[in-house]
């Protein structure tokens, strides 16, 4: 096997393990709030991830956390997007199904789009773009529409799931504009574990430690999500960032939800209403407008075939 083609394995590989742990984390939140109180069970999971990539990162001549000199944006991050993205989701999914919980969450690629017009670095969106926020708008709505009867508090978790896909979006415009001296993995476990801290004292203020249960189901989904969903995938994903294109990695915007519909179908029997099917047709179809560079796929596929 040649070098190329070893490398274009890896590179499938990688995006395997993101597909399908980022898509698997709605899953693990909705059975760990089963029986872990939801700001505990984020702070610990954060906790435990940051505590662990620092750990190994200083211990392979990496750059010890205490002398970076990007803790302030390292906190910013963390509060926008461990505490209040992360945070927010976990305590929705008590209510929400975990299928339409990542369904609402592929609405931060609209937010980021929009929030990106602002600023000096800002830029104005083209037809294409408009019309993928269009339906996204529209999608989102659709997703909304509850399956068995109106809940104020199934709508009002969704709406905070929307609000944490805000927070998601505000991080990543946030992140755009700062020049961190810090390698990537290194300030991602800082805001890790800012985050996790944050949210453990939340929960513990807010009396959640007399809700912990010790169920390996609990504990099992907490861990699978420290272990795989933050540590594993997160340092995959950082590795992708310099082996592919912004083009291919935008399509984990829309997979990992489809798998995590799958997942929630396949596992927890949930089932998503005519209206949400269709909601997530149409929100998917905006994401795909607004990250994939269609006259670069038109012409590629209109490209004759080159003959030997």
């Amino acid at each position: 096997m040649t070098t190329d083609a070893r490398q274009r394995l890896r590179v499938i590989a990688a995006f395997a393990v993101v597909y399908i742990v980022w898509g698997s984390t709605y899953f693990a939140i909705r059975i760990g709030v089963h029986d872990l109180p939801p700001a505990l069970m984020a702070g610990v999971r954060y906790t435990l991830a940051g505590a662990v990539l620092l750990t190994w990162t200083t211990l392979r001549g990496g750059l010890p956390p205490w002398r970076s000199p990007d803790w302030r944006p390292a906190i910013v991050m963390g509060t926008l997007m461990m505490v209040g993205a992360n945070g927010l989701t976990t305590w929705g999914e008590k209510w929400v199904p975990s299928n339409q919980a990542a369904l609402i969450a592929v609405s931060s690629a609209f937010w980021i789009a929009w929030f990106g017009t602002f600023g000096p670095r800002g830029h104005a969106l083209g037809l294409r773009a408009k019309t993928g926020l269009l339906l996204g708008f529209v999608g989102a709505i659709l997703v909304f529409v509850p399956g068995h009867g109106f809940s104020f508090a199934h709508l009002g978790a969704q709406f905070v799931i929307l609000f944490a896909a805000v927070c998601w979006a505000s991080g990543a415009i946030y992140g755009r504009s700062l020049d961190v001296k810090t390698p990537p993995l290194i300030f991602a476990a800082m805001e890790m574990l800012f985050g996790g801290v944050v949210l453990v004292i939340v929960g513990l203020l807010s009396g959640e430690a007399a809700q912990w249960q010790w169920t390996v189901r609990g504990i099992g989904a907490m861990l699978y999500l420290s272990a795989f969903g933050s540590c594993l995938a997160f340092s995959t994903y950082v590795w992708l960032l310099k082996q592919t294109t912004p083009d291919k990695l935008s399509t984990i915007a829309y997979v990992n939800p489809l798998i995590a519909v799958f997942l929630g179908w396949y596992g927890l029997n949930e089932i998503l209403n005519r209206a949400q099917i269709v909601g997530t047709i149409v929100l998917l179809t905006g994401v795909l407008l607004i990250n994939t560079p269609v006259r670069k796929l038109i012409k590629r596929l209109l490209r004759k075939p080159q003959t030997a």
